[in-house]
């Protein structure tokens, strides 16, 4: 089966608003092993998304658009849709009833423009909408499938998970049995990665294996096809040891569980107590660390000690200490870490402090350089690490680091590589 991916909105084409929805349609895609032949972007013009339309669905067996299915004027995808298959729209009771829901839970009243969003083409199916305003719709004609999906990220991957790609499974109705696993990494390298694993044919026997990297590390994708179902399990389980046996001490989770989930779990578990001291990160890792629900058990406090004087007013870093080596030194990192756990009564202190850039760089100190504390009841210890010009990526790179080098202080692994 051959798709094609169509996001539409001018805050997409003129780059105000990143296509994030493309990347994951064209992910799921890709998990059902449904061929992506191109994806495109058009703004909020009739004239261009009848032509789009066009040109996707003559040579493609699946059309996906996402975009343009709000109440507003320029929320035209609907309006192309019946023009594009000629057809009318009909109330559907089923999305005035969601919709209504949605507005009496947050105490509001339905408007006539939110009502008209329960008007649907005659054509379509309905796939209903929970978390916003705008259905998505399922078209099947000549064989192929045309499916609109609204653009706001959360309400269209719900959307994808819960009705998109288990009805296309259905659809394609293969005989073979397909597994995948997504192996999360951190502290390593893609190319370094790629030389720890080996020769990647006898790993895999067959099966596949995407090199992702990110920002915070390298995904490593594995894709199985089996005859049946205990197979496929067996082979995806058999490949997952063979490259934990290769690169465990990087390997932090398996599918899209984060770092700091992972973190907040082992603390929990051990019932530790930790309190955070950051410089350059400006408090980020205490926000990465109280996302996660739960995190009061083993969160104690952050600090954000951003100038000297609140290091040494807060954390009793020493000033003399300051003065021979600098804010951004690994003697400072440490004091910081043993000063977040001394004045908090914590279990474990970790600090940060570094140079995120653009400015900021003194001889011998470049943008990107920054040092990690981490101190418990046996160890007060401090790494460098040197990162990138970007300060933003700099600052998640940072807060990725400092929660492994968490991970491997209570897996007792070490972070010499």
């Amino acid at each position: 089966m051959n798709a094609y991916i169509i996001t539409i909105g001018d805050e997409i084409l003129t780059g105000q608003t990143l296509n994030t929805n493309a990347g994951f349609i064209g992910e799921r895609l890709a998990d059902i092993q449904i061929n992506i032949r191109k994806a495109s972007i058009v703004g909020d013009n009739e004239e261009d998304i009848l032509n789009e339309f066009q040109a996707s669905w003559k040579n493609n067996d699946l059309v996906i658009v996402t975009g343009g299915l709000g109440p507003t004027h320029d929320d035209i995808t609907r309006q192309c849709v019946v023009k594009f298959f000629n057809t009318e729209l009909e109330k559907n009771e089923d999305v005035l009833y969601d919709i209504k829901a949605l507005f009496q839970k947050s105490g509001r009243e339905v408007t006539k423009i939110n009502q008209n969003q329960a008007l649907i083409p005659k054509i379509a199916k309905v796939i209903r909408n929970y978390l916003g305003t705008a259905p998505g719709m399922w078209i099947e004609k000549n064989n192929k499938i045309f499916i609109a999906l609204p653009g706001v990220p959360f309400e269209m991957t719900a959307m994808m998970k819960n009705y998109v790609v288990p009805h296309l499974e259905e659809k394609l109705q293969k005989n073979t049995v397909i597994k995948r696993s997504i192996l999360q990494t951190t502290g390593i390298f893609e190319s370094a990665l790629y030389e720890k694993l080996g020769d990647i044919n006898e790993l895999l026997s067959g099966s596949k294996l995407a090199f992702l990297p990110t920002q915070q590390g390298v995904r490593l994708r594995i894709t199985v096809e089996e005859a049946d179902e205990e197979s496929a399990k067996n082979k995806l389980s058999e490949i997952e040891q063979k490259i934990k046996s290769k690169a465990g001490r990087f390997i932090f989770a398996t599918n899209d569980v984060l770092l700091e989930e992972v973190v907040g779990r082992m603390l929990k578990e051990r019932g530790l107590k930790i309190a955070l001291a950051e410089s350059c990160t400006g408090g980020y890792i205490s926000h990465l660390l109280t996302n996660i629900p739960g995190s009061s058990n083993y969160f104690e406090r952050g600090i954000v000690s951003y100038s000297n004087a609140a290091k040494v007013e807060v954390l009793k870093v020493n000033e003399d200490t300051i003065a021979e080596y600098g804010a951004v030194s690994l003697e400072i990192a440490r004091q910081m870490a043993e000063g977040a756990k001394a004045t908090s009564g914590a279990d474990i202190g970790l600090s940060v402090t570094g140079i995120l850039g653009p400015t900021g760089a003194v001889p011998g100190k470049p943008v990107g350089l920054v040092y990690i504390g981490f101190c418990d009841e046996t160890v007060c210890t401090a790494k460098k690490f040197t990162f990138g010009e970007d300060r933003i990526i700099n600052k998640q790179r940072t807060a990725q680091a400092a929660l492994e080098m968490v991970r491997r202080s209570l897996l007792g692994i070490p972070y010499d590589d």
